[in-house]
């Protein structure tokens, strides 16, 4: 017994080993046209030169890949387990995460949803509890965890997603979607973070809505019609001019666009880009450097002419050297 005992230290060490060589092994081989996801967010981490893709899923995990080149990439791998008693749910689902890394530590936003009506709106629709949470973690990788005591961060009587991370002046912020499942004219809103990035204790301020979109002709929006925003993401140009990219429904088309403060300023007055940055089926967008330099857009895109159409990561060359945003031609 004794013997047998004094072996499972030995055993476990060559179990370890050759789950690590598998592991390294097998590490970068999902190529990027292989991948079907919605909401791609990708994280930079100059700490050990690797992209980290996360977006939307469900049943109660948030998933990351890995990659070295923005081509190839691991297998899926849990970054956040939900807990049984968290306030969606063990199973919900979860969109749109994302990872900010803020003053030393890495922040893993993403929206979740417990499927229970809190109100209805004006065409008698039912509206869910939906809201952003935060949770932190030492390493992109994970694992993450709460530090909330459950609680989310965007307004609990509000459907609420798509939340992303802002410091103005090192103050942080949290900005959202208020969606239109409750207000028909959905808006973008910023909420001050506490230092920590705890559960705001300052009440959210609207940046724009969802009427406001570069192609939309009513000269006043009809409180029956849905003003859909979703995927905000800011941005600083070259020359400092403070932007912020999001997409909406443009009849049967999701669309990104992009719309740049006057004053410099969360607080705007924001003035939409009139000319979209991407119209066929494309959204959601985020925007990373490479390793070398090169400033992308991440987006998913979905192609009309898939058999089965899904949505797909993809990313492109973009150009922020004027005073706005867009897609390198080449």
């Amino acid at each position: 017994m004794k013997q047998n005992l004094l072996l499972l230290p030995l055993m476990f060490f060559i179990l370890t080993i050759h789950s690590w060589a598998q592991s390294v092994t097998d590490e970068y081989k999902v190529p990027l046209n292989n991948i079907s996801l919605s909401d791609p967010f990708i994280f930079a981490d100059k700490s050990d030169s690797t992209y980290y893709m996360y977006g939307s899923g469900g049943n109660g995990t948030v998933m990351c890949r890995a990659s070295k080149d923005l081509k190839n990439w691991t297998d899926r791998f849990i970054v956040f387990q939900f807990p049984a008693d968290h306030w969606a749910g063990p199973n919900a689902p979860c969109w749109a995460a994302e990872v900010h890394k803020y003053k030393g530590k890495y922040y893993l936003f993403t929206t979740s949803d417990d499927g229970k009506p809190i109100g209805k709106n004006i065409l008698g629709n039912n509206y869910p509890h939906r809201a952003t949470q935060i949770y932190v973690a030492e390493s992109p990788r994970g694992p993450f965890r709460d530090f909330t005591h459950n609680n989310p961060h965007t307004p609990h009587d509000w459907p609420c997603l798509d939340g992303t991370f802002w410091v103005e002046d090192g103050v942080p912020y949290l900005v959202f979607c208020h969606e239109w499942t409750q207000i028909m004219n959905g808006t973008i809103e910023a909420v001050r973070l506490p230092k920590d990035l705890g559960v705001p204790d300052k009440a959210p301020f609207t940046l724009f809505t969802g009427f406001e979109a570069p192609f939309i002709t009513e000269s006043q929006p009809d409180p029956r019609t849905s003003y859909v925003t979703d995927g905000c993401f800011l941005f600083k140009t070259q020359k400092g001019k403070l932007g912020m990219i999001w997409s909406s429904w443009k009849g049967r088309n999701y669309v990104l666009m992009a719309a740049y403060s006057n004053s410099g300023k969360l607080k705007g007055p924001w003035i939409q880009d009139k000319e979209l940055l991407f119209l066929d089926n494309g959204g959601h967008g985020m925007l990373f450097h490479t390793f070398d330099g090169k400033l992308m857009l991440s987006m998913h895109y979905v192609d009309p002419k898939d058999d089965r159409p899904h949505r797909k990561p993809v990313f492109m060359e973009m150009d922020d050297s004027g005073d706005r945003l867009v897609i390198k031609k080449d």
